[in-house]
């Protein structure tokens, strides 16, 4: 069963802590395996990616195979069936439409003196983007990586996917197609990030690597940082509702099992200012429970990390929500824009009963890449910025050097640093 609190308990704030700090991932250390990946990979290059799939994915492959060739993309897309291409184009045209709205603006100015200030924002030249395969194969996720780099500008795009005993799911490929992608290579796991990070005979490094992954994809992201970009390192999936009476039970419990049947690690928590209403949510997870096809999944993740709270008010609601900075965050209440301004921190924000999450996971047009495990107090989901940089620019008038350089050079001698202070000095000599 889920946890049940009332925010007017006396034990309330002890056991809303404990729902906080419970760690959902129950992930075996792996880093030690991982840095013998990268190491391998870094040694032996091809060889090394080659006989990791064939351990890891019972996949034989050469060289000259490691790269899915256009002749076999072209053959599986041919598999995909029209409505769920045409879904694809439309997700993708969402998608893109909205990013594009996400591109900054380059700034430069003058000051009165003749500086001039200012910045420009510019593409990574190449990026890797990871798709987990298997069953957790997601050609949403290709979109959702795919289309903002692009979108960037981004002039290089890698796709490295597994395909276990050399299944490949052909709506991968097509939305690869789709977004722009040309290059994806049939390999996944530790040895695919280190692929991408270092680079082998047959691949090229990437400047920056985003998408999901295991375990292992997830420890080889925090160790190849640094020599390239990432994303982020994302945890279980996580849902929280906030609910009046005004809803459909059934509605509220299958926006709760949309998230609980990613992963039994994952997280639904609804808050609601009323108690019976929250007790016909109840029913209506266990009625849905019994037909739904990841029951076993999404049973485990609703009994062991579910939670149900009552509270008093909605502000109480927004500030229970603010702690929690979930993933994704629907607002099914009578005025939700209103209550959505009391929001500061949350991945994203579904606003009003008409707004399920899972449109946001494929047609909405935001990214649903999202900071999970309470980072969405610190850290966004993936947009078009994170796949860019930008470089700040300055030059300085005469006027304006005479004007500024002598701070300049002040602040270098009291931080001892001689030649700083010495290399202003010498051009305001000059203009006296």
């Amino acid at each position: 069963m889920p946890v049940f609190l009332d925010a007017n308990d006396d034990e309330f704030e002890m056991s809303f802590s404990k729902l906080l700090n419970a760690k959902r991932e129950d992930s075996p250390d792996v880093d030690h395996v991982v840095a013998e990946i990268i190491s391998d990979v870094r040694a032996r290059g091809d060889d090394a990616v080659i006989e990791l799939t064939q351990k890891f994915d019972r996949l034989a492959l050469t060289a000259e195979t490691l790269k899915i060739s256009q002749d076999e993309i072209s053959k599986h897309i041919l598999k995909v069936p029209e409505e769920e291409r045409m879904a694809l184009e439309l997700a993708a045209q969402r998608i893109r439409s909205y990013h594009e709205r996400q591109l900054p603006q380059d700034a430069m100015w003058r000051e009165e003196n003749g500086a001039e200030l200012g910045w420009r924002w510019t593409p990574v030249a190449q990026a890797g983007l990871y798709v987990p395969g298997g069953l957790a194969s997601y050609p949403s996720s290709v979109l959702m990586n795919a289309i903002p780099a692009k979108v960037a500008g981004v002039g290089r795009l890698v796709v490295t996917v597994p395909t276990p005993d050399g299944v490949v799911n052909p709506l991968v490929l097509l939305a690869a197609k789709i977004s722009g992608v040309t290059e994806i290579y049939r390999i996944g796991g530790a040895q695919a990030v280190a692929a991408l990070a270092y680079g082998t005979a047959s691949i090229t490094a990437v400047d920056k690597i985003t998408g999901p992954g295991n375990a292992f994809v997830a420890a080889a992201k925090r160790r190849v940082f640094g020599k390239v970009g990432i994303d982020m390192i994302a945890g279980p999936s996580e849902i929280l509702i906030i609910a009046d009476k005004e809803n459909d039970p059934d509605w509220i419990a299958l926006d709760l099992l949309s998230q609980a049947e990613h992963d039994e690690s994952a997280q639904s928590i609804l808050i609601t200012t009323d108690g019976k209403f929250a007790n016909l949510v109840t029913k209506a997870v266990d009625k849905r429970l019994k037909t739904l096809q990841r029951r076993s999944i999404a049973g485990a993740s609703w009994r062991d990390f579910g939670a149900i709270i009552t509270v008093s008010s909605l502000d109480i609601a927004a500030d229970l929500s603010n702690r929690i900075a979930p993933e994704h965050l629907e607002l099914c209440v009578a005025d939700p824009h209103a209550l959505s301004e009391k929001i500061h921190h949350a991945g994203a924000i579904f606003i009003g009963a008409w707004t399920p999450e899972a449109i946001g996971d494929y047609v909405g047009g935001p990214n649903h890449v999202l900071p999970t495990a309470r980072s969405a107090r610190f850290s966004s989901g993936l947009s078009v910025l994170d796949f860019m940089k930008r470089t700040t620019l300055a030059a300085m008038s005469a006027d304006a050097l005479r004007e500024v350089g002598p701070a300049a050079a002040t602040l270098a001698k009291s931080e001892s640093l001689e030649a700083h202070c010495l290399s202003v000095m010498a051009r305001l000599d000059k203009l006296n």
